[in-house]
């Protein structure tokens, strides 16, 4: 049985984004230091390859852990959003690795025509990335209860924790319907 649960709406999911990236810097900063430290790295250049496979396992198991065991990442819970099954289970980690996986789906196709259109500039990549963003985002008005086309696909789907209007806050009285 589905749950039936109110979509998080998608500015909320996308300012939700936001502060995750702003999260993520620093964890993204301390595995960099650690590789360039372990490494010997002296030069950007030098094991970049190395540094972009560890960030890339560094965030899966980031995103990974935190889905599969909380249903929320920390910008998630203070968004009040969580990540469920179609089910109303937390994801499985099969889910949430799949998930991770396709979400990539935000930047890869903008990146690959940032690379095929030989830009060089960081404003032109910048804006195509963003371009690719916001018609990803759009997607979203194509599917019946507004999810991701990676959540589709997955078998998940972010879902509103907000306390309701209509619940009581902090042990007041609900307040009555007029007659």
């Amino acid at each position: 049985m589905p749950l039936v649960a109110k979509a998080s709406p998608l500015r909320r999911r996308l300012i939700c984004m936001v502060y995750e990236g702003v999260l993520l810097f620093g964890v993204v900063v301390l595995a960099g230091l650690l590789f360039a430290g372990f490494t010997q790295q002296r030069h950007a250049l030098q094991g970049q390859w190395g540094l972009r496979a560890l960030l890339f396992l560094v965030l899966g198991a980031y995103f990974v852990g935190f889905w599969s065991r909380r249903g929320q990442t920390l910008a998630m819970k203070t968004w009040h959003i969580e990540l469920r099954s179609r089910s109303g289970a937390l994801p499985s980690s099969a889910q949430a690795c799949a998930r991770y996986l396709l979400s990539w789906l935000w930047f890869m196709p903008a990146l690959g025509i940032a690379w095929a259109a030989n830009l060089r500039s960081g404003w032109e990549v910048a804006g195509v990335v963003m371009a690719g963003v916001a018609g990803y985002a759009a997607l979203t008005l194509l599917h019946p209860t507004r999810q991701f086309f990676h959540d589709v696909l997955c078998g998940t789907q972010l879902i509103d924790t907000r306390p309701s209007a209509a619940t009581p806050h902090h042990g007041a009285a609900a307040p009555t319907p007029p007659p």
